[in-house]
């Protein structure tokens, strides 16, 4: 669901000359994840670690997942189901980065920057953090997961910091649009389908979250219930930071302070109380609200503010398992606020820091060398003012008489 969920929030915050483009670099570059996950990137995800070292899977264990097929009686679920499961998180962590390159990028250099970075950035990172060692000793896992235990529930490392670091260093290497920051033709043109897309992707969250504690148990109500509160919390607080500086709560705002909120219990949602998913989700909404200024501050053109969220909710909800965290939930760690002292705030902190580095780091190269490879990665500015669709897929969404014929359409009478 949070794919097509995902299209719909971006392609609303667009302009309605650019949200088909929007919508096919989500729905395209999830389509070509998913076939390098099966080729190989199931296997340097969550492979036995090379070495022994924890940073990246082996590439030769599963690939082609056919080894998948023999049922084994000792997991807990399927091993395949896991492996599916698992795919969509690389898809979605992909197609979250497209919307800092809404309406300016090429859609083939888009497409091969996804499956280049799904490779070298998404399957290390998600080796790093979800692959756990085996109970028998056979397979070695990731180092954030094994040797620091860093607690990241469901992806607040490896998705959202993961992408909105990645989201930034593309968004610097693409440059401004074209009359940024005033883009008249970039303005949301939908905002109904910006909250359809948000409550699509909440409810798919409750799969990506609880989901995550891979059995339907005490685990996962717990954190289906912190979801919820937490998603709620950030929705309340966003509107409320918007009505005392703007004098109302808009309905972008709130679609954003929901999401916003659920970036940060994604890490969380295993290691809080119901109060300590509040206090995130409502700290995630009114910090994320301010956040997402940041552009017009620093002059990077974060079109549909990936950073602002997805980077900034990612950390928070990261950092403040070292504060919230309390052995009564499932992860069972206690954090400052619970007794348990600096220790847990200071590997969520370390985690923290390696993915922001390594992902913005690796993302910034691969853009820097695609761009001079290409000959750019940015659409001819006519076609980014006269909007990206026709250029880029020859169709528009909204076809007014009007309008110009589409390109290899028949003509109308």
């Amino acid at each position: 669901m949070m794919i097509p969920a995902l299209a719909l929030f971006y392609g609303g915050m667009v302009g309605s000359r650019r949200i088909l483009n929007m919508m096919m670099m989500c729905f395209g570059g999830a389509s070509l994840v998913a076939v390098l996950w099966a080729l190989f990137g199931y296997s340097m995800a969550f492979g036995n670690s090379v070495g022994g070292l924890g940073l990246i899977g082996d590439i030769t264990e599963f690939p082609g997942m056919g080894q998948l097929l023999a049922k084994d009686d000792a997991a807990s679920i399927p091993v395949i189901l896991f492996a599916a499961f698992q795919l969509f998180f690389a898809c979605v962590t992909t197609a979250l980065v497209a919307g800092a390159a809404a309406g300016r990028m090429k859609f083939g250099a888009w497409m091969l920057f996804a499956g280049i970075w799904a490779t070298v950035v998404y399957f290390p990172i998600a080796h790093w953090v979800f692959a756990f060692n085996s109970a028998d000793g056979s397979s070695v896992g990731g180092w954030i997961a094994n040797g620091i235990k860093a607690i990241d529930f469901a992806g607040g490392t490896a998705v959202h910091m993961n992408a909105g670091a990645a989201a930034l260093a593309l968004a610097l290497v693409l440059g401004k649009s074209s009359g940024w920051p005033k883009v008249e033709h970039a303005k949301p043109h939908s905002r109904p389908l910006v909250l359809l897309g948000a409550g699509l992707l909440w409810v798919g969250w409750f799969g990506f979250n609880a989901g995550s504690a891979l059995a339907a148990g005490q685990s996962a109500a717990v954190v289906f219930l912190n979801t919820a509160v937490a998603a709620s919390a950030g929705l309340l607080a966003w509107a409320l930071v918007e009505r005392f500086r703007h004098g109302a709560a808009t309905s972008m705002g709130a679609a954003s302070g929901l999401i916003a909120a659920l970036v940060a219990i994604t890490p969380a949602c295993g290691a809080v109380s119901p109060l300590g998913a509040l206090a995130i989700g409502a700290i995630a909404g009114a910090v994320c609200s301010l956040a997402i200024e940041w552009k017009f501050r620093l002059g990077f053109d974060d079109s549909l503010d990936v950073v602002g969220v997805h980077l900034v909710g990612g950390i928070i909800g990261t950092l403040l398992i070292g504060l919230f965290a309390t052995d009564k939930a499932p992860n069972g760690v206690s954090g400052l606020f619970y007794g348990g002292g600096f220790q847990q705030l200071g590997v969520q902190a370390l985690a923290t820091v390696t993915v922001l580095v390594y992902s913005f780091g690796i993302t910034w190269v691969l853009a820097k060398i695609l761009d001079k490879a290409m000959g750019g990665l940015r659409i001819k500015p006519e076609d980014e003012l006269r909007g990206i669709d026709l250029a880029a897929h020859s169709e528009l969404a909204y076809l007014m008489d009007e309008d110009p014929v589409e390109l290899g359409s028949p003509q109308r009478v």
